[in-house]
């Protein structure tokens, strides 16, 4: 398998990434490692962060969560309170928000769910992902499935160990999967395991993504 190293955008600016969740801690649960390894390589990065359902307590949480994790990288940070399990039903209205954050950020790279998944509120929010953001990477990344949810990837990120470790510890202050799931942070490290295996490291990050240019 070829490794690839992603460079600046082409016209050297900073990069500006767009990160979507349909709930709380989604993000950081499938790509929070991606983006530490990211914010490493490129502080100059501005990350606008978005979740719709995050009503509740969630709310705060879902912002102390955000705040740490992107530190002075956090470009912009945006709360939905749709409820739960009812994304689908406010189609429409997520694909405004989304076509706003679009004209306004023009973002180079958008972390969404990937739309291979079968819960509804994920799904929605990964197809209008690739809908609206055509000229951005968009990277779906997984979230831990059910039977025949697996994803197929097309990219992985390679993680550290230290990294894995720095993603778990967050997890563990912010993820509501951490008191709720039994043996949560074994199924995170299980499946960045596995997807490491398959890539040919210890540990990696799985995302699918559908549209890539290569030049030399």
């Amino acid at each position: 398998m070829m490794a690839l190293m992603a460079g600046l955008p082409r016209d050297g600016r900073p990069y500006r990434v767009v990160a979507l969740g349909a709930q709380a801690d989604d993000v950081e649960i499938g790509a929070g490692a991606t983006i530490m390894q990211l914010l490493t390589a490129h502080p100059d990065a501005a990350v606008h962060w978005m979740v719709f359902a995050s009503d509740g307590e969630r709310g705060p949480q879902t912002e102390d969560s955000a705040r740490e994790l992107l530190g002075a990288c956090l470009g912009s940070l945006h709360l939905h309170e749709v409820r739960a399990g009812f994304l689908p039903r406010e189609w429409s209205g997520v694909k405004e928000v989304l076509l706003q954050i679009g004209r306004r950020v023009r973002p180079d790279v958008v972390f969404a769910p990937t739309p291979a998944q079968a819960r509804g509120d994920h799904r929605v929010l990964g197809e209008l992902a690739w809908q609206v953001f055509r000229e951005a990477l968009v990277l779906g990344y997984e979230l831990p499935a059910g039977p025949g949810e697996r994803l197929a990837p097309s990219l992985y990120v390679p993680v550290p160990a230290d990294t894995v470790g720095a993603k778990l510890d967050h997890l563990k202050r912010h993820s509501r999967g951490w008191g709720e799931v039994d043996g949560f942070d074994e199924i995170v490290r299980a499946s960045m395991r596995l997807r490491g295996v398959e890539c040919g490291t210890r540990y990696a990050e799985a995302f699918d993504a559908r549209s890539l240019t290569l030049t030399f």
